[in-house]
């Protein structure tokens, strides 16, 4: 099942949240939603799923507006945990299989088991990664076609976290389609297939993960002293960042990484070497694309 965001606007207010976003999520696709603190990522899910009502735009699922009977094929875990702290774990797990006409107990219980959870314990006694655990365990144990996860890995612990990321990439290859937030930009780096970046409540990037690396390169280089002149480099065109941290300079380049690299080693780095743009550049490119290393503007 595909999803389109269509043009979601939601206003508190004088305060906008999000502002026009717009998103086409491919059936089958896992998507990652980034974005700074209070980017828009939560209202933005609460949008689509109809916990807050937008100021204007719409969703929709497999290109139907959203209806009641859409939730027995949506499974949504949400950023803060909304389970009851009163009742037992296994408690929720009951629920579960009493809403959901695709529960499977077999499902819940292989789950249950992975992440070492206690269906006697009340959720008030769990910790937050447990939380987020069984929030797991209840929207995968559904079979849904379509997963709205909100930092679905807060709180847990590398190994976890990395059962988490497997269950997503495993249901994708099943033909569900996952859109999730992160602000481990590395986890939506390995599962996410497509992305959009939110910044102040509007999409500034959006594509397929590969055609956003494509083009542009990291040309990596280190100095003898944190005094670095990169003649003229600075103002190329084919320039669109520069980074200092001491001693290391990175630039982003759109063209000729090569050339550039050896321009770097004329004037005086001790070594040079060229990468792929990873997820957390294009990130950080699209938040602040001004963002230049004020001591390497001043010697340009």
């Amino acid at each position: 099942m595909s999803i389109s965001i269509e043009h979601l606007t939601k206003r508190y207010g004088t305060f906008t949240a999000i502002e026009d976003v717009s998103i086409d999520i491919p059936s089958g696709s896992v998507f990652g939603l980034l974005g700074p603190n209070g980017a828009g990522k939560t209202t933005t899910f609460k949008c689509m799923l109809g916990l807050a009502r937008p100021t204007s735009g719409r969703t929709r699922f497999d290109g139907a507006v959203l209806a009641p009977a859409a939730f027995q094929n949506i499974a949504y875990v949400a950023e803060r945990s909304v389970l009851y702290e009163w009742l037992r774990a296994g408690d929720h797990v009951e629920m579960q299989r009493r809403a959901f006409s695709r529960f499977d107990a077999g499902r819940a219980k292989q789950l249950m088991d992975l992440f070492a959870l206690d269906p006697r314990k009340r959720v008030g006694s769990l910790s937050k990664g447990l939380r987020t655990a069984l929030s797991v365990v209840l929207a995968f144990s559904i079979d849904p076609e379509i997963m709205i996860l909100d930092e679905p890995t807060s709180g847990l612990d590398p190994l976890n976290a990395r059962a988490v990321l497997k269950l997503i990439i495993e249901a994708a290859a099943r033909g569900k389609t996952i859109l999730f937030s992160s602000h481990q930009i590395g986890q939506v780096e390995r599962a996410a297939d497509h992305i959009a970046i939110l910044q102040h409540g509007k999409v500034v990037l959006t594509g397929p993960v590969d055609d956003l690396k494509a083009g542009s390169k990291i040309v990596e280089a280190i100095f003898e002293s944190e005094a670095v002149a990169l003649g003229g480099l600075g103002v190329d065109h084919r320039v669109s960042r520069v980074e200092q941290t001491g001693r290391i300079v990175r630039l982003t380049v759109s063209a000729d990484s090569d050339s550039i690299a050896q321009q770097l080693s004329a004037a005086g780095a001790q070594s040079v070497r060229v990468v792929d743009l990873n997820l957390e550049d294009i990130f950080v490119n699209a938040v602040d694309p001004a963002g230049v290393t004020a001591d390497v503007v001043e010697r340009v």
